[in-house]
């Protein structure tokens, strides 16, 4: 075998299943669906937590303010502060991904890795694409505009790899849907669903928003070859709204739609709306890529 076709097939074992925790209330839903994602692709785990300078004040610079240039020994009392808020929040950050890692040696998987780095969200995952076969992060129901909105669309134009987005509570998928508008980019994602391990044995509903009747029974007999129980539907009307009713009548239990291409669902996610998608779906969203 060749240097090159081996160094390949290494990296593919290599790659993870790499979930990015913060200690909210989201954490143990996204810790047991990393863990569902590395036993059924049998891919390592990497449970991340990301210190962001501006989760806690350093290097205060208050000498120019007036009243304090000349007050040396309150600025040291200052920076000594700053330096504990630090130090508190590495040590609460070790705390969190010990009692991750933990939880997901409960779930069954077998010694997942955890990683604590310093920067932004964003950057820290560019950094670390190469390692990542799924990406997990939670979905924030309070404050979520706010609070993940714009962090996950930066990521969703930024990565290359998957994503899952986690609703509050974990439940294994039983039956899944797959948004498809028939264009390319969509059939490229229901040929990666096809190969992947992650849905084995999943009721598969595939939800088209439009009508191109050939390219949906492409998608049928694409997933039927796999051995997945297949429903298809052809719906009329805005695509947020398709699926959402879509999703409650038929009581699906994740939500998976492309993020790449030119497609009509890709201008849809990936802009304006994309939070409303995910808040409005009440389960995990994954994003293909």
């Amino acid at each position: 075998m060749g240097a090159n076709k081996l160094s390949k097939q290494q990296g593919k074992r290599m790659s993870k299943v790499i979930a990015c925790i913060d200690g909210t209330s989201i954490t143990p839903a996204v810790c047991d669906y990393a863990a569902w994602a590395s036993l059924k692709m049998k891919a390592p785990l990497l449970i991340l937590h990301t210190l962001d300078k501006s989760a806690f004040p350093t290097d205060s610079n208050l000498s120019g303010n007036i009243g304090l240039g000349t007050r040396e020994s309150l600025l040291e009392e200052l920076s000594e502060l700053d330096e504990k808020r630090a130090k508190l929040a590495l040590e609460q950050g070790r705390l969190m991904l010990e009692a991750a890692r933990d939880r997901a040696i409960a779930d069954g998987v077998d010694n997942p890795v955890t990683m604590q780095r310093h920067g932004d969200l964003v950057s820290t995952l560019m950094d670390m694409e190469d390692e990542a076969r799924l990406w997990v992060l939670g979905k924030h129901d309070e404050n979520l505009a706010e609070h993940l909105g714009s962090r996950l669309e930066s990521a969703v134009r930024a990565l290359h790899k998957p994503i899952l987005v986690t609703s509050s509570q974990f439940k294994e998928p039983q039956r899944v849907l797959i948004a498809f508008d028939g264009s390319m980019t969509t059939k490229k994602g229901v040929e990666m669903v096809a190969a992947s391990p992650l849905f084995a044995g999943v009721s598969c509903h595939i939800v088209m928003a439009g009508s191109n009747a050939g390219a949906l029974q492409w998608a049928k007999k694409k997933l039927d070859t796999a051995g997945f129980d297949v429903t298809t539907s052809m719906q009329t009307g805005e695509v947020e709204k398709v699926l959402c009713d879509y999703r409650r009548e038929h009581d699906i239990d994740m939500i998976i739609m492309g993020a790449y291409g030119h497609s009509i669902i890709r201008r849809f996610l990936v802009g304006s709306t994309t939070t409303n998608m995910i808040r409005n779906a009440r389960v995990p969203v994954l994003l293909l890529r």
